[in-house]
C-alpha cells in the first residue's frame, strides 16, 4: 500500500495529481492520499483532506511506500517507523510554499538511508514503481528514545539547575 501525504500546512496539488495519475496507471496497487486543502481531487486513489493522529500513524505503519512533501514531521515519523519514503519538495516559485526551505531540507537529507528525493513529478511516478519492486533499506537512522547520556544531562539540569557543560 502507498500512503501519500501533503502535510497540513499548504495545498500541494502538483504532488497529489502525480500520485493520482500513478494510481490510475497502476490500478492493482492500493493508494491513499491525504490531500490537505488543495483544489485537485483524486479520481483514481482513495483520499481524505486530513488524516489525524492514530489513523495517520496506522496508515504510515501499514504502508510499503510513503510519498510526501519534504516536511520535517513527515520525515521524522517515517524514519521512526522505518518506512521507506519518496519525497518531493514544494517549490515557492510555483506557489507551493512561502520559501524554498523544503529544497534546503531536501539537500540536508539527501543520501540518508531509507529515503529518496526527487525534483519532478515524472521522476516521482517512475520512482514509485521502482521502489515497490526494489525497496530502499531502512532502519538504524533514527531512534524514538533519548540516549542515556542525554537523559542524565537533562535530569541533572532539572534537579540542580546546572548546565551539563
Amino acid at each position: 500500500m502507498i500512503f501519500a501525504s501533503v502535510g497540513s500546512f499548504m495545498p500541494f496539488d502538483r504532488m497529489v495529481r502525480a500520485v493520482d495519475e500513478w494510481a490510475g496507471e497502476n490500478p492493482n496497487e492500493e493508494v491513499f492520499i491525504q490531500i490537505g486543502g488543495g483544489d485537485y481531487l483524486p479520481r483514481h486513489a482513495d483520499f481524505d483532506r486530513m488524516v489525524e493522529g492514530a489513523d495517520y500513524r496506522a496508515r504510515l505503519q501499514a504502508s510499503d511506500l510513503f510519498v510526501a512533501h519534504v516536511g520535517m514531521g513527515s520525515i521524522l515519523q517515517a524514519l521512526e517507523l522505518e518506512k521507506q519514503m519518496l519525497l518531493l519538495p514544494r517549490i515557492a516559485a510555483k506557489g507551493e510554499h512561502t520559501t524554498e526551505h523544503q529544497r534546503d531540507t531536501a539537500k540536508r537529507f539527501a543520501g540518508r538511508r531509507g529515503l529518496m528525493i526527487v525534483e519532478h513529478t515524472d521522476a516521482l511516478k517512475e520512482k514509485m514503481t521502482h521502489l515497490l519492486r526494489e525497496p530502499l533499506q531502512t532502519g538504524g537512522v533514527f531512534s524514538s528514545k533519548a540516549s542515556p547520556e542525554l537523559v542524565r544531562a537533562v535530569a541533572g539540569f532539572l534537579q540542580d539547575g546546572r548546565d551539563p557543560d
